[in-house]
């Protein structure tokens, strides 16, 4: 939800400029335009759902209740533009902020609250406690910061701004679609980009998997951290979870190390500058046998398969990364979300 920038919008938003200046009090109208074409959308938005299979009573209960939201749009115009050739920042001063000692406290604090649960979840799932922990410290500070938009009105709202309709049209169904599941329409509350919960979910990762943890009926993830914990485990098992493999491990890569020879062949459909930086796969017995020594904890074992990326370039600490690093890649394509993710669970179970 942040793969969108500024800089188509500038041209429109001179324009805009120029014209409240010259008009004036013209500006309430085009407020008034606005929802009226949003409220012509939303009919559009309600007969799509019902051919969806949503029903008429949870889209009469919603759609006369919404109301055109520009502050999502503002925000969601302000998104930092990809740059496909941009050069990449050095991963450091990202950990530092993201693996601080706040964050690592409060992780071991929420993890001795919740332990016999997460045991539980572990045993059931084979995703570690830490790991969950540290998606739910990444995205929510363990819980303290939901967002508080309420999500029918932000997703209709995008969807009618018309960027990406097909994605946030097909995000708000899936919300009328949680109404028919039984969540109740006051814990429609989120992001301004449509996720919400302690995992961050869109609607319809909600629908596919989240899971009732602790026995109530609903999968609560605003309010339940067994429903919170156990929905995060049940995505990374959806994603391809391997129990017992550790995500990565920190190395040192001695002086002259041949890099050419190790490099990746292939480019990936999906968030192909992440990938590119990884290096072909080889098993821990291999990177061994080339020199690859570990840093504060011992190696996998040798059959493991792993990829080399040097975050910060050749003399700074590197890591090896296991297919479970896939997985966390697959909550948030980010080698430095992914990289702090695996580091904090680290330090929460240290």
């Amino acid at each position: 939800m942040r793969m969108f920038g500024l800089r188509a919008m500038l041209g429109k938003a001179a324009v805009l400029a120029v014209a409240v200046v010259a008009a004036g009090p013209a500006a309430a109208p085009a407020v008034a335009q606005d929802e009226a074409g949003f409220q012509a959308y939303l009919q559009t938005l309600g007969r799509q759902a019902l051919a969806q299979g949503v029903t008429r009573r949870t889209v009469d209960l919603v759609i006369p209740t919404l109301t055109y939201n520009a502050r999502v749009v503002e925000l969601d115009r302000q998104q930092p533009e990809q740059r496909p050739n941009a050069p990449i920042s050095n991963f450091e001063p990202y950990r530092v902020k993201h693996v601080d000692a706040a964050r690592i406290g409060q992780g071991r604090a929420a993890w001795q609250r919740v332990r016999p649960r997460l045991a539980r979840i572990e045993r059931e799932t084979g995703v570690p406690e830490s790991i969950m922990v540290a998606i739910w410290g990444h995205e929510t500070a363990y819980g303290k910061v939901m967002g508080g938009f309420d999500l029918p009105r932000a997703l209709a709202s995008l969807a009618y701004e018309g960027r990406r309709r097909d994605l946030f049209a097909s995000e708000f169904i899936a919300t009328l679609k949680m109404i028919d599941r039984g969540v109740p329409r006051e814990k429609l509350v989120g992001s301004w980009a449509g996720a919400f919960g302690g995992p961050q979910f869109l609607p319809s990762v909600y629908l596919r998997l989240a899971v009732d943890g602790d026995g109530d009926g609903l999968a609560d993830i605003w309010s339940s951290e067994a429903d919170t914990l156990a929905s995060i485990a049940n995505y990374f098992v959806n994603a391809g979870w391997r129990p017992g493999q550790p995500w990565g491990v920190a190395v040192r890569v001695p002086e002259g190390f041949n890099r050419a020879a190790v490099a990746g062949r292939t480019t990936s459909p999906r968030c192909p500058r992440v990938f590119e930086r990884h290096s072909r796969w080889k098993t821990i017995a291999e990177w061994r046998a080339l020199g690859l020594t570990p840093q504060g904890r011992g190696w996998p074992a040798d059959n493991v398969q792993a990829t080399l990326l040097e975050p910060d370039g050749p003399g700074r600490t590197a890591y090896l990364l296991t297919g479970n690093y896939r997985v966390i890649l697959d909550y948030n394509c980010s080698n430095f979300y992914a990289l702090s993710v695996g580091l904090l669970a680290d330090e929460v179970e240290r």
